[in-house]
């Protein structure tokens, strides 16, 4: 069964990096109670460059616990709070390898669809303080899913997800991941890959790789 462990929503705040100022959202808390999913993402919430994020195709991303005890060894951090990756949804049972694109879930009162895996950016690494970060991310294939919004609602801890509709290309968050990447060049699955409802930049990527 997987279930929401924790929800977790940030404000934008600016970070002094390195020879730059940025402001980012990526710092996340758990909150408690139950929270509104609106259209674009969730209250208390709000994404600070809509060019890379947020919009109805990134309204929530969430992350499996699952990956947590990885991170923690890989970087020597000790345990990490939820929220910790700028996920809105700390998960557990969901999975990159178990969710396909077009996937519909409920979520609390909710109604979610997957739509794409997530492209780490710069601002990750500034988070875990490491210029090697957004690499280690994206060679991980830990990617976390992003989804949009098909029915608004409500979620909190402890919530079932429950899947309701199964994306129609069966093609999952990792074989896009691996797809994109170059690691997996089965031609099939890339035509099933392209067909799918999937967002974001990732099928202009996809159709390099179809040549």
């Amino acid at each position: 069964m997987s279930r929401v462990l924790s929800v977790n929503v940030g404000m934008p705040r600016k970070l002094v990096a390195p020879g730059v100022t940025v402001l980012t959202s990526i710092f996340k808390s758990p909150v408690e109670g139950r929270v509104a999913v609106r259209r674009y993402n969730l209250a208390g919430d709000q994404q600070s460059d809509l060019t890379v994020h947020g919009g109805p195709y990134k309204a929530v991303y969430s992350y499996s616990h699952e990956h947590y005890d990885y991170w923690s060894e890989q970087l020597s951090e000790g345990d990490l709070p939820y929220g910790a990756f700028g996920e809105n949804q700390t998960t557990e049972g969901l999975t990159e390898d178990g969710v396909y694109i077009g996937d519909q879930f409920r979520v609390g009162t909710a109604v979610l669809q997957v739509t794409q895996p997530r492209m780490p950016c710069y601002k990750l690494g500034i988070r875990f303080g490491r210029a090697d970060m957004v690499k280690r991310f994206w060679l991980s294939g830990r990617s976390g899913i992003y989804f949009s919004i098909v029915e608004e609602g409500d979620v909190a801890a402890g919530d079932v997800i429950e899947r309701l509709l199964e994306g129609p290309e069966r093609v999952s968050v990792s074989d896009v991941v691996r797809l994109y990447r170059g690691d997996e060049t089965n031609a099939e699955l890339l035509e099933r890959a392209l067909r799918a409802p999937l967002f974001g930049g990732w099928k202009e990527g996809l159709w390099e790789r179809r040549g």
